[in-house]
């Protein structure tokens, strides 16, 4: 079994930090700016989606450093092209692409979701946004992360990180329905 070297695992905590730094980020202005609140009570979303006040959804955005791990895990093999001419747009590229548009399963807004799912065009545009935002910041952490090399960067994203850690287990903890839910 081969050893994890000191470069990969910068690279797999940039992009652990980029994902979860970004999706906290476009997750919190979708909340606000998009009325995730009213779309995940409608009819169409309430019995597929757990309401914003649960404490589940106040937890996610912790649980977001497994997904950026796993990210991480899945492009370190093929992660040369990030560091190419236009490295940034083929990131944004592949994440849009696997993640939004050609998803595995029917998400709101994906391919298959507009082919089998029940939800009105609107749900799936209403996604868009949200998708295309969160594909921005990341793709633009990691090519900005790597561009300015600094060890700053990494201390800030670490700050990031851990107010995120904070309020997001502080919001679950403080909804007392913390169990059972």
């Amino acid at each position: 079994m081969k050893k994890v070297t000191a470069l990969q695992m910068n690279f797999i905590w940039k992009v652990c930090a980029a994902h979860f730094i970004a999706y906290f980020t476009a997750g919190i202005l979708a909340l606000f700016f998009l009325d995730y609140k009213t779309h995940f009570s409608s009819e169409y979303l309430s019995s597929m989606m757990k309401p914003v006040e649960s404490p589940w959804v106040m937890l996610g955005p912790s649980f977001q450093l497994f997904r950026g791990i796993i990210i991480a895990l899945v492009l370190l093999p093929v992660r040369g092209f990030i560091f190419e001419k236009k490295g940034f747009i083929k990131l944004a590229w592949l994440v849009l692409g696997f993640s939004f548009i050609s998803t595995i399963g029917p998400a709101p807004g994906s391919f298959d979701g507009y082919i089998y799912t029940l939800l009105p065009v609107s749900y799936h545009l209403g996604a868009i946004p949200e998708a295309l935002l969160y594909t921005v910041l990341f793709s633009g952490i990691i090519s900005l992360w790597y561009k300015f090399e600094r060890k700053y960067i990494t201390i800030i994203s670490a700050i990031f990180i851990s107010l995120i850690l904070f309020m997001s287990i502080g919001g679950f903890l403080a909804s007392g329905k913390a169990i059972g839910v």
